[in-house]
């Protein structure tokens, strides 16, 4: 039994990297990806626009705009001199955020009153004007904190923050973590997806069933492979997040590579129902396609898990993904142990046994 699968597998291996265009679909994108994403798919706010609008000619405003055009998150400084500029500037998005300076803010200041600054922003890039914002905030309250300590006053209470696991909020130590999770969930899949409707599509699937392979056996075959590249993939996002991008990885390799075992397998049952269930290689890609989006939506690598409706957190329970972000950022950054991890490896499991189950009553429902 175990030489006809292991014969199914080389076929199935051979059949990947028989030709030189599939090698490069299978390495190429991953190493891009490697390259690009943390760079490119960040939430950080760097280089954008901030425009001021000074009705104020003290000194004050001018020490807080040079502050402001220090600051990593703005390249550029907009001088706007009317309130019509203003709009201008917003409505045709040549400033992230428009910071408008009181005529009597220096004089308030140096009287020891309270004085404000309007901050106006982008609605239509919400996200990034949120954290620009925090930006502006920490300077003037930096600013504000100083003018007390000169003018000998106590210093209002202020919150001291420090980010455990990640202390510099670099966020490459987010990206590449999830960025193993998601690669491996996309090659898992559109490899046990493609695979059976490949067969079906080529006509050989009938070759297969008069052999002396059970359709257990088939799916056994299917799986091992994509389980395979799947791991060699994850592999390289690894050692380029430790090696490359200096990514501390604290946690445990065996478990990291046996927590990716259930999920490769959780994926590949969702892999084999679209295959099973798809005639021709194309259906299966858009099938996969139509999965993986949501998939990684709702996986909390955008946006955290809790923000979603309670009903959609408990329909979310069956995302792989979900679980396996988890997992590997847990034991990147924080050297999660094997008994925090089973709350996030159980579910795993439970999907895979499911979702094989399904994929394998319904490959033979459909011989039958």
């Amino acid at each position: 039994m175990f030489s006809r699968i292991l014969t199914l597998i080389i076929k199935e291996l051979e059949m990947l990297l028989q030709d030189r265009q599939s090698r490069m679909v299978l390495i190429v994108p991953v190493i891009l990806q490697l390259a690009l994403f943390p760079f490119a798919a960040t939430l950080e706010v760097k280089n954008n626009t901030l425009a001021i609008y000074n009705e104020d000619s003290g000194r004050e405003s001018v020490e807080l705009m040079q502050r402001f055009s220090q600051a990593q998150a703005f390249s550029q400084l907009l001088a706007l001199y009317s309130e019509a500029e203003v709009r201008y500037a917003i409505d045709n998005q040549e400033a992230l955020i428009v910071i408008r300076f009181p005529a009597d803010f220096s004089r308030d200041i140096a009287a020891g009153l309270p004085s404000k600054i309007q901050a106006i922003l982008d609605g239509r890039r919400s996200n990034s004007g949120q954290i620009a914002l925090g930006y502006v905030q920490q300077i003037v309250n930096d600013y504000s904190n100083e003018r007390f300590r000169l003018q000998q006053k106590n210093v209002p209470s202020s919150l001291v923050v420090r980010h455990w696991f990640n202390p510099n909020l670099n966020y490459v130590w987010h990206i590449l973590p999830s960025l193993i999770a998601i690669i491996t969930s996309i090659n898992a899949l559109i490899v046990t997806a493609l695979s059976v409707a490949r067969e079906r599509e080529q006509g050989t699937l009938d070759q297969l069933l008069i052999s002396p392979l059970t359709p257990g056996m088939i799916m056994i075959g299917k799986i091992i492979p994509a389980i395979l590249v799947a791991v060699v993939q994850g592999t390289i996002i690894l050692l380029g997040a430790i090696f490359i991008y200096r990514v501390p990885f604290a946690g445990s390799l065996l478990l990291l590579y046996s927590s990716m075992m259930f999920y490769c397998l959780a994926l590949a049952g969702f892999g084999l129902l679209i295959s099973s269930v798809c005639a021709t290689q194309q259906q299966a890609f858009l099938g996969v396609f139509c999965f993986v989006m949501p998939t990684i939506m709702l996986s909390g690598y955008a946006s955290p898990v809790d923000n979603m409706p309670v009903w959609l957190q408990y329909l979310d329970w069956i995302n792989p993904l979900r679980h396996f972000i988890v997992i590997v950022k847990g034991l990147f950054l924080k050297d999660i142990d094997p008994i925090a991890l089973l709350p996030n490896v159980y579910p795993l499991i439970i999907i895979a046994i499911v979702t094989l189950s399904s994929a394998n009553w319904l490959f033979r429902h459909r011989l039958a």
